[in-house]
């Protein structure tokens, strides 16, 4: 694996230059990528001194900060298990290092069970005086796990995978080619770093040489103005708040002239002046809030993965096709059953099988041969483009026998800007009903009246099967907190449903299609 990424920033002192930044509302800490790798050798001595060795696992239940960053490096320096837990999902650490079979823990909270440790001992240990002792070298196989991976637990508890170094390497260096980071990027990420695929721009940084400043989600938008970055890595619903920050800017100042040329002017004082592009995925994107991005001046790349196959598509410079998730990547191969259904092919797969899951489970989504059967419904274009239509279990069978996918009927309704978020159901197999979740609360007459006019043009731009009949508005909206978004801000279709089933049955409150 002479071309391995993660051996690379194990072996090798990154390039001096760039930096890391760690954003917070209350300031801003930077450092040099080549202390970083030097606090991060000295972290992981310490670590080993505590008894880690390769294998191990590390966990990790905080916000995003230096320390999360830290830890994860030295525990790549020592070949251990990195496995963070979102503070948002994890309130505690109690029983933690049990289930998931931790060698330690470390939490931004009072640490509360046996083998728990403070994270403010990191911070002391990275910074100490450097002894002159190195970790021993590692070297990594393909096959080899890097990290342990919790999926969204939307049901239960989260399943659990691991995650083998060829396929964060084969990630990163098809993103690398797509995309030429360099010297001149500064990367802003901001989802979870208990998140794998957000931990990726660090390594990138450290192979490649750009700069990297991680933030937290409230901090987000401060931290655009802030550091100008060339590249921001966010998932829809943040790309769609910043389209409605946009368009507010645009309604404050007045559209005096070209109306083109004030987005574009709006668009750059919220993004700032240097932005190169801007990367999304984790959930399906509206082809309006696209469209918006892409005719503000800031191109909006698109792809498609899931924790069981990593980065699968992806849009980019030179090979974009609006409405698709891209074309799929190097070491990876899109094949489709006859229902149309997505499975994925790895020459590295990310693993073979779920290592906690429900009985039964990880055989439906695992081949022997590591194929994952993703439950997406897709197709490819002539040239290779993956269109992603929806769920297979979001495919709604009505009592004719008609066929219904709901994905293009929840974006045409979020195409308004008073619906934030829109989940279609089907109740008796008779009649759809959407449950959306509005721009802000409280939703008063207008915003009603808007969100029925918005319905009214969903139902007249689709099918006599495709009506939706009633809409139930939520209150409070959807949000992490009340458990009805995940972490990446994805609907829980099935906590929305258990919320409002009483609604959406008897059609309680609920805002009534409009006829002619």
């Amino acid at each position: 694996m002479s071309d391995s990424v993660i051996n690379h920033i194990v072996s090798r002192a990154p390039t001096p230059g760039p930096h890391i930044s760690f954003f917070r509302l209350g300031g801003i800490r930077t450092m040099e990528l080549t202390e970083l790798h030097a606090r991060a050798g000295r972290l992981a001595v310490w670590l080993r001194d505590l008894g880690i060795d390769r294998g191990d696992r590390v966990g990790i239940l905080a916000a995003n900060c230096l320390e999360w960053a830290l830890l994860d490096l030295a525990a790549i320096r020592l070949g251990a298990v990195t496995v963070g837990f979102d503070p948002t999902k994890f309130d505690t650490d109690t029983g933690l290092r049990e289930r998931y079979r931790l060698g330690v823990l470390f939490t931004d909270g009072p640490p509360r069970a046996p083998g728990s440790r403070a994270l403010a001992e990191v911070d002391a240990a990275a910074s100490a005086p450097d002894d002159g002792r190195v970790p021993e070298p590692i070297v990594y196989s393909p096959d080899d796990v890097l990290s342990l991976k919790l999926t969204s637990g939307s049901t239960g508890e989260p399943k659990t995978l691991t995650a083998s170094v060829g396929s964060i390497d084969d990630d990163l260096r098809a993103v690398q080619e797509m995309f030429g980071h360099g010297g001149a990027d500064n990367l802003l990420v901001f989802l979870p770093l208990s998140v794998l695929q957000q931990r990726y721009w660090t390594y990138s940084a450290l192979r490649w040489g750009h700069d990297v400043t991680i933030s937290t989600y409230e901090a987000a938008f401060p931290a655009l103005r802030r550091i100008r970055p060339t590249v921001v890595m966010g998932v829809p619903g943040f790309f769609e708040t910043a389209r409605k920050h946009i368009e507010a800017r645009m309604r404050g100042a007045g559209v005096d002239g070209d109306e083109a040329t004030a987005r574009r002017g709006a668009a750059r004082q919220l993004f700032g002046d240097r932005i190169r592009y801007l990367w999304t995925g984790s959930a399906p994107a509206s082809t309006g809030t696209l469209a918006f991005f892409e005719d503000a001046g800031l191109p909006i790349f698109e792809g498609y993965g899931l924790n069981e196959t990593c980065i699968v598509t992806k849009n980019h410079p030179g090979a974009h096709r609006r409405g698709s998730v891209g074309r799929v990547l190097p070491g990876k191969r899109v094949l489709l059953d006859a229902e149309g259904v997505i499975h994925v092919q790895a020459e590295h797969p990310v693993c073979r099988g779920y290592e906690q899951a429900p009985l039964g489970v990880s055989e439906r989504v695992f081949a022997a041969d590591g194929t994952v059967r993703t439950n997406d419904i897709g197709h490819l274009d002539e040239d290779g483009f993956l269109f992603v239509h929806g769920r297979a279990d979001d495919v709604i069978v009505l009592d004719n026998g008609r066929k219904i996918v709901v994905r293009p009927l929840e974006e045409h309704m979020k195409s308004s800007p008073v619906i934030e978020e829109c989940v279609v159901f089907c109740p008796t197999q008779t009649h759809l009903v959407a449950v959306v979740s509005p721009a802000a609360d409280p939703v008063g007459p207008a915003e009603e009246r808007a969100i029925a006019e918005q319905l009214a043009r969903t139902n007249a731009a689709f099918g006599q099967d495709e009506q939706i009949r009633t809409v139930v508005v939520a209150s409070p909206r959807f949000s992490v907190e009340n458990g009805l978004l995940t972490s990446q801000l994805k609907a829980r279709r099935g906590r929305i449903l258990d919320a409002y089933r009483s609604r959406i049955h008897d059609n309680q409150g609920s805002i009534h299609a409009v006829r002619d």
